[in-house]
């Protein structure tokens, strides 16, 4: 790969110091993984750890293949995974609403915030008693806790985002003679991206976990279940790679929502 040859970017910082900073910040984010798992093949190879609590690298790895192979573990990683984009997509639709709603209107926020505000002082799994005594635990449960999980965060992100939005821009609003919508479209919402986006992202992450958690305590299927199951059948080697399946996927849903964000974002500066 050729490294850029101009002098410097737009920030005076030169563009071969550039390119080199961030592919030393790449691998030294790989540093530390690997820095664990050099440190567990030491463990495993010298015994520290009896082979029934703490498994070779290797032997992970090959049961890791003989579960893809044969479709046991992306059929569970499936599963959570439908279960999240549904449960979080209606949590976010609800929390973006419910965030503006409050956000444009003092009085709505008056008769709201105080009780959503103790509503979500109550862990998200400390809901499944009593849901599961309403709607069983069923799939049903699974997607109101996943979408009480993103609900929280989204809603305050989005409510504390339209706030901050400086009232002068309003007012060239008012000057302009733009309507409510446009005024919400084209100030509003911009102004608010970034701390909507901060709430979208801690959303799926609370999405994530809450998924998990709850398919810990009532789920035949899923990656929650495989942690259970891999426990109960002294399987160390499931529970790990269950671990690290879940750990994989939320870290890349997260990097994802942040691509996205730098991408929106770019796009609004260039409109401006």
């Amino acid at each position: 790969m050729a490294i850029p040859l101009e002098i410097a970017g737009d920030d005076g910082i030169p563009n071969w110091r550039r390119f080199f900073k961030g592919r030393f910040s790449s691998l030294s984010a790989l540093l530390l993984p690997v820095l664990l798992i050099a440190l567990w093949w030491l463990a495993s190879a010298r015994g520290w750890l009896p082979e029934q609590i703490l498994p070779a690298p290797s032997y992970v790895l090959q049961t890791a293949g003989d579960m893809i192979m044969s479709g046991e573990l992306l059929y569970h990683a499936a599963v959570s995974l439908r279960r999240v984009v549904f449960g979080f997509t209606i949590g976010a639709g609800l929390g973006l609403g419910l965030g503006i709603a409050m956000g444009l209107s003092a009085r709505l926020e008056d008769y709201i915030k105080p009780t959503f505000l103790a509503f979500a002082q109550i862990p998200t799994l400390g809901w499944i008693p009593l849901l599961m005594l309403l709607v069983g635990i069923e799939e049903t449960l699974k997607i109101i806790i996943i979408a009480k999980g993103a609900l929280v965060p989204i809603t305050l992100n989005t409510f504390s985002g339209i706030r901050s939005v400086p009232g002068k821009y309003v007012e060239v609003g008012k000057a302009l003679r733009f309507s409510r919508w446009q005024t919400l479209r084209l100030i509003v919402l911009p102004g608010a991206i970034p701390s909507i986006f901060t709430g979208i992202r801690y959303g799926l992450t609370h999405a994530w976990t809450s998924l998990v958690g709850v398919e810990l305590l009532a789920s035949s299927e899923g990656l929650g279940y495989l942690l259970v199951w891999g426990r109960q059948m002294f399987w160390l080697d499931t529970v790990i790679i269950a671990m690290i399946v879940i750990g994989l996927i939320g870290f890349a849903m997260d990097k994802g929502l942040n691509g996205a964000e730098v991408f929106i974002q770019r796009w609004k500066k260039e409109g401006l």
